[in-house]
């Protein structure tokens, strides 16, 4: 056993209460101006990045780091705000397809000026240029040390929430849309 010395523990802790601390911050921020759970843009992103709109359900699960019946019940909380909309893949009928509709870009648009700017001021803004690049080499090797014992984890919840139907959370209205919209108050 090789125990952390005093100045990993330092090292350790800072990091984790930084990313505890920024994680959360963008989650409420996120959550409170635009009603979306950052799990939920995370998958707006993803598809508003893809080639029209639209990935594989199982691509899908990779881009956002989730298993694919995690991603599955999230998918279907989208579609049921009319965000993302599922299709069978012709090619393979076991295989789907989810798209982002036109509201879902909608949504993703409110919603990204104000998650850009806290990543901005939370993250970028503290830093200077070089801790910028040295985050983002940290950020790499910790992903690459990671990345095989990732997949065998992905893997293993998968097959728990496949047993499990663990609920995920509603997309809520942000006050500015329950203000405007007499429906979602």
């Amino acid at each position: 056993m090789r125990w952390l010395t005093e100045r990993e523990q330092r090292v350790w802790r800072a990091y984790l209460q930084a990313t505890w601390m920024l994680s959360e911050h963008l989650g409420r921020q996120l959550q409170q101006e635009s009603g979306i759970p950052h799990t939920y843009y995370e998958i707006l992103v993803a598809l508003s990045e893809a080639p029209n709109r639209t990935l594989r359900m199982s691509d899908l699960a990779s881009a956002c780091r989730a298993s694919r019946s995690r991603l599955s019940h999230a998918v279907a909380k989208l579609e049921r705000t009319g965000w993302v909309r599922r299709s069978t893949c012709d090619e393979d009928k076991r295989g789907a397809w989810a798209s982002l509709t036109e509201a879902g870009f909608a949504a993703l648009e409110r919603a990204a000026p104000g998650h850009v700017t806290a990543v901005r001021e939370y993250l970028f803004d503290v830093l200077t240029e070089e801790q910028v690049d040295v985050l983002g080499q940290i950020g790499q090797a910790i992903q690459d040390g990671l990345s095989g014992e990732c997949a065998k984890a992905l893997e293993q919840v998968e097959e728990v929430y496949a047993a499990d139907s663990a609920e995920l959370p509603e997309v809520v209205p942000s006050a500015a849309e329950r203000a405007t919209d007499p429906e979602s108050a």
